[in-house]
């Protein structure tokens, strides 16, 4: 009987062709998650993860790394993989718990970047490879493996993303279950670091991972492929005893992104906030509420939101991404969230702080997330006349079933060039057929000019919080 490593691999090399549908929500994610590497690279984290390697960042290296220079297939996807979740808004996907993009698309890069041969329906295909074995691996061990404490972005998604990696460099089904097998080694990552910039390091690492998992498999390195499922394999050391494994592991025809998708975030924070925020959002639309017309806000989430969201009174722009009193707050005070609202001078705006008080959080019991793959996220408003209004929310805007329109991605797209100091708004058209170009590499050439010669704008000053690694 077939593994659970050769049924992935062998269901992911498998598939070559992809529905329009499949086709375009990859190339969004690819987009989408360029822009936020374009829009992290000069933040404090992903600069000290170039600094940590100074003689393998250069003019020589095959590589295009976002915050300068050229380096090695691996140290390109560590950086780049840092600064596309550095800023917390990259995409998210349910099916692996994890943030897949931010893992996959920095891996994939690395290698296409290198590979003036690698096409654009390579690109894609390999990508929508990765997220399919990210969805199998994240079916057999969630969510007791998340609610455990693993980040899953640095244990699914590096083990998923070398199956990406492994179909971009051309590697059969038995490579590709090879690489997914040497990347379970690798894989690991404590949420306990959310707040702190190992937390988007976690991303880079993965990153990383995946590329040099595929490497080594290429090389004929071997693992065991039932590494998964087997006597002290992942299941068993990372799963929990909720978890069945992937004894019911199937495929529709159709590809995970079109049934589950992937959501693409419109708030620049951590995505157990934003269905709260969408949520008393919609609620102060329908009833035309100020904050200051507030008593309290009682939100009732997921048990490993709560354990996510850490910090009720943060005492840094990393730590404030990680609080529902703060992102809650400033989103129903301004009616938005922006990466403008995530430096040290905006996170202690006293019209803000003085809010925060006015929220609370509680989670769902074990009983009531039991048997339930997702809880909708409640929220109370009591307002001062003495009402209480109440919603909830099972998706968050960006979700499939609440999808942004075109002119919000786009909109999203040149605010994170703004942020990094780019106003030519020529990239996007440039990347709109990524999925379509001869050559990935090619394409990246422009964007690698303005990323050479950029500048970060003096309105949008680094923050000083992060500190080195």
């Amino acid at each position: 009987m077939a593994t659970v490593l050769e049924r992935i691999a062998t269901q992911v090399d498998s598939r070559t062709t992809f529905s329009g549908l499949a086709t375009t929500r990859a190339q969004q994610a690819i987009i989408d998650t360029i822009g936020c590497m374009v829009a992290g690279a000069f933040d404090p984290t992903p600069q000290s993860a170039a600094k940590a390697f100074p003689n393998e960042i250069g003019s020589n290296g095959v590589s295009l790394v976002f915050s300068g220079g050229r380096a090695s297939p691996s140290i390109a996807a560590l950086v780049n993989g840092t600064a596309a979740h550095c800023l917390d808004f990259d995409d998210n996907f349910h099916p692996a718990r994890a943030h897949a993009s931010a893992v996959l698309v920095p891996a994939l890069l690395a290698i296409a970047s290198a590979d003036g041969a690698i096409s654009g329906h390579q690109l894609v295909r390999a990508y929508l490879a990765g997220l399919e074995a990210q969805a199998a691996v994240g079916f057999g061990v969630n969510p007791s493996h998340y609610n455990k404490g693993w980040h899953a972005t640095s244990t699914v998604g590096c083990i998923g993303a070398a199956a990406g990696v492994a179909v971009l460099l051309g590697l059969n089904d038995l490579g590709v279950a090879q690489a997914m097998s040497i990347a379970t080694s690798f894989a690991g990552g404590p949420k306990g670091q959310f707040g702190t910039p190992v937390k988007p390091l976690h991303a880079g690492i993965a990153a990383r991972n995946a590329v040099d998992a595929a490497y080594l498999a290429r090389a004929g390195i071997t693992g065991k492929l039932d590494i998964l499922e087997g006597s002290q394999g992942f299941l068993g050391l990372f799963g929990g005893a909720e978890q069945a494994g992937w004894s019911a592991l199937s495929w529709d025809e159709s590809h995970i992104i079109e049934t589950r998708g992937l959501v693409t975030k419109l708030h620049p924070c951590c995505a157990s906030t934003h269905r709260v925020i969408d949520a008393a959002r919609d609620l102060q639309k329908e009833h035309g509420f100020v904050l200051d017309d507030v008593r309290r806000i009682d939100t009732k989430v997921g048990r490993s939101a709560v354990d996510n969201l850490a910090y009720p009174d943060p005492a840094d722009e990393m730590q404030a991404r990680f609080s529902m009193q703060y992102c809650l707050a400033a989103a129903l005070l301004q009616g938005r969230l922006s990466l403008a609202d995530f430096t040290r001078d905006a996170i202690f705006r006293p019209e803000i702080r003085r809010q925060m008080p006015k929220i609370f959080m509680s989670a769902f019991s074990v009983e009531e997330e039991r048997g339930v793959e997702r809880v909708a996220h409640q929220v109370a408003v009591t307002l001062l006349d003495g009402r209480t209004v109440r919603t909830e929310r099972l998706h968050a805007n960006g979700a499939i079933a609440m999808p942004l329109t075109d002119a919000e991605r786009q909109s999203k797209f040149l605010d994170c060039l703004r942020w990094a100091g780019i106003e030519d708004d020529r990239i996007a058209g440039a990347l709109a057929d990524i999925g379509c170009v001869t050559s990935v590499r090619e394409r990246l050439a422009s964007l690698a000019d303005l990323l050479r010669a950029r500048q970060r704008p003096a309105s949008s000053p680094l923050p000083a919080s992060h500190g080195a690694i």
